[in-house]
């Protein structure tokens, strides 16, 4: 269940309701203020409680069927340095301890020039979500599910080549996150590889649906990643 089918699940209920309570909801819906975590879903589903079109037992399997199936979904409304690096990278220290945030006595050299170190690997770490494309609203409500038809496009970006050894790609959907894992070698010569900014030194990678099968042969189980990463590391 996405936001749309959410929507038009609680639109239904909403025509149970007799005109003169209809017209209430729409009009309270009109003027409402949104503050999270108190939004319009929020007002509509305590609406439907107050006037018993929605049983609190059949609230709770609603509930729990959606954040089942959105799991992630809060990571679409992480500020983009939030998402990208902080959470990026605490998650994959969460995955396996041995991912550490290097210092000079791992590497005496070392001054922030990439994100993680694991037995003398220098490690980038990239996140990005999949969102709709053709989609012009906020980031959340563009947010997709795994097995989604609709176009999507994910850009893993400011990729420093010349400094780490491994890049570790996080793709997030709402109910599923992919793990790439690219060797220095398979980045530089990955055909969507191309400049962020024309004469800079920083490159980009974009994932889409149309390209997405190409990148399968990098795909790695999370519990597996430590030691691709490793691996990769080894042969780059």
């Amino acid at each position: 269940m996405n936001q749309t089918e959410l929507r038009k699940y609680l639109d239904k209920l909403t025509t149970t309701l007799d005109r003169q309570k209809q017209q209430l909801l729409e009009a309270r819906l009109g003027s409402l203020v949104s503050v999270f975590p108190f939004n319009e879903y929020e007002y509509i589903l305590m609406f439907l409680l107050d006037k018993e079109v929605l049983a609190f037992d059949e609230y709770e399997k609603l509930r729990d069927r959606y954040v089942s199936e959105n799991r992630y979904l809060n990571l679409y409304g992480l500020a983009p340095r939030t998402f990208g690096q902080i959470w990026g990278e605490e998650h994959i220290r969460d995955l396996d301890s041995r991912f550490v945030k290097p210092n000079t006595s791992l590497d005496p050299e070392y001054k922030g020039q990439y994100d993680l170190w694991i037995e003398g690997i220098k490690l980038e770490v990239k996140a990005s979500r999949a969102i709709h494309t053709k989609r012009r609203i906020d980031l959340t409500s563009k947010a997709l599910h795994w097995d989604s038809t609709d176009p999507f496009w994910m850009n893993f970006q400011q990729l420093k080549l010349d400094i780490c050894d491994v890049f570790i790609f996080i793709g997030v959907w709402v109910d599923v996150i992919v793990y790439w894992v690219l060797s220095n070698s398979q980045v530089q010569s990955n055909s969507f590889l191309s400049h962020q900014h024309r004469g800079g030194i920083e490159y980009q990678i974009g994932i889409t649906d149309k390209n997405i099968l190409e990148f399968d042969r990098f795909r790695t189980n999370p519990l597996d990643l430590a030691k691709k990463v490793i691996s990769q590391g080894t042969v780059s």
